[in-house]
């Protein structure tokens, strides 16, 4: 995939995206469109920079970490449209008769949530992790007092085993009566 001339996706590469994502060939035709008009350097990658200049990831208080979970996976500065591809899966929106595909499970939307809260990717959520989220999505919309409140009180009721931290079972256990399919899930795709 080289410059925008001759970045034309093939029917073997929709093909093996739509396997691997199960998004339609059609969806993934208009991602890539997008995909493309947000590689500005025409390289057939997005860096950092280029994500930041979605007005809704500019807006969203966890844009940088939503951001940040493109490249977790590809440990690149970069991202190419299979990578992008695979981590916009676990957003697409599921049908009860659908089949799920591996990257669509609850599962895989509950570790992508948790890597939200795992600021140093240690597999646990400490204390100050989930302070520092609260502080993205609510900003000096409430005070310091009630935030670590409610720091505490979540830790105290997830943490199972007494580390005063919240590991990925703890936090699948909590988030059980959540309805994680729909709440992890972009409309814009359908």
């Amino acid at each position: 995939m080289g410059n925008k001339a001759s970045m034309q996706l093939q029917q073997e590469e929709i093909t093996d995206i739509q396997t691997e994502t199960g998004f339609s060939s059609n969806q993934i035709v208009r991602l890539y469109s997008r995909f493309t008009r947000l590689d500005k350097n025409n390289r057939g990658v997005l860096t950092r920079e280029d994500f930041l200049r979605i007005p809704e990831l500019a807006i969203n208080p966890l844009g940088d970490r939503i951001v940040h979970s493109f490249f977790l996976e590809s440990q690149c500065e970069t991202v190419n449209f299979k990578q992008f591809m695979s981590v916009l899966a676990r957003f697409r929106p599921t049908k009860s008769k659908e089949i799920k595909n591996k990257l669509n499970t609850r599962e895989e939307k509950l570790k992508f949530a948790f890597r939200m809260y795992d600021l140093d990717c240690d597999q646990k959520i400490s204390r100050d992790e989930l302070l520092a989220v609260l502080h993205m999505m609510v900003g000096d919309n409430i005070s310091e007092e009630q935030l670590n409140s409610i720091a505490d009180r979540t830790i105290a009721e997830a943490d199972e085993d007494g580390d005063r931290m919240i590991s990925f079972e703890e936090f699948k256990k909590v988030m059980e009566r959540v309805d994680v399919e729909q709440k992890m899930s972009i409309r814009f795709l359908n």
